[in-house]
């Protein structure tokens, strides 16, 4: 297969970083299992840019993914690089609301996993049934399905149901996560999978639950925000991002090219 190739001349040191940052979440996100052939979208936006963001190419797999052949788009959905694969509408409206609605949304991911989609199509959503999903509710809101999202008008309904939390469970749809880096979107999308297969496990077993109660879960809730705050004792994927790149690198490298 052949490949676009964005010379590295062209481009800032800031966004080849970001470039890299991105294909390599890419092929996290296939070696954790929450790829889905070629549908679904990561995106990144350019450092020093308002309106830049980096997203994949239809036609590639997420194990195949690499720096350079990522697409540059505005949010008006111009391309501003070559491919000759082009790019998803449906993936530009969902992410194209998020960077413009957030200043702070350097990354973007959005899956369809079994846990997530297993999740987002109960009714009541993710339940605070455990310490993981305690963290993750903390961060959680919802967006109510629309159909295939190819309609532009829609992304103010998903930012307003955004709002300033990094989680968005996509009822009837899947999982999407927020960072100001590629490692937060990530990070903040293992733990949203994680909670969510986890009450699929629970739910699968049939036995009565041991409830949190209120006062707890609101007590939970709150130690999390602070421990994975920016001043918290675990700033969320600052210590994992590093980790998981070695991890890449032992079991798929390539991406950084």
């Amino acid at each position: 297969m052949s490949e676009t190739v964005v010379p590295i001349r062209d481009m800032s040191k800031a966004e080849w970083e970001t470039r890299v940052d991105l294909a390599a979440c890419f092929r996290l996100v296939d070696l954790y299992g929450w790829s889905d052939m070629l549908a679904t979208h990561l995106s990144a936006r350019i450092p020093g840019t308002e309106d830049h963001f980096l997203i994949n190419p239809v036609g590639m797999m997420f194990d195949e993914m690499t720096a350079s052949c990522l697409v540059k788009v505005d949010v008006d959905g111009n391309l501003l690089s070559d491919s000759e694969f082009g790019i998803n509408p449906a993936g530009f409206t969902i992410h194209s609301a998020v960077h413009m609605g957030r200043e702070d949304a350097g990354c973007v991911m959005h899956t369809h996993t079994a846990a997530g989609l297993g999740v987002a199509t109960q009714q009541d959503g993710l339940l605070p049934l455990t310490q993981m999903a305690l963290a993750v509710i903390a961060q959680t809101s919802y967006h109510d399905y629309e159909g295939p999202a190819f309609d532009l008008g829609e992304r103010e309904r998903l930012i307003a149901d955004l709002g300033e939390n990094n989680v968005l469970i996509l009822r009837n749809h899947g999982l999407l996560t927020v960072g100001r880096t590629v490692a937060e979107a990530f990070v903040w999308m293992f733990r949203a999978e994680r909670a969510c297969r986890f009450q699929l496990s629970f739910q699968q077993a049939g036995a009565k639950a041991v409830e949190i109660p209120q006062a707890v879960q609101d007590i939970s809730i709150e130690r999390s925000r602070k421990a994975i705050s920016a001043t918290g004792h675990r700033p969320i994927g600052q210590f994992e991002w590093p980790a998981l790149l070695r991890k890449l690198d032992r079991e798929n490298p390539g991406y950084a090219v």
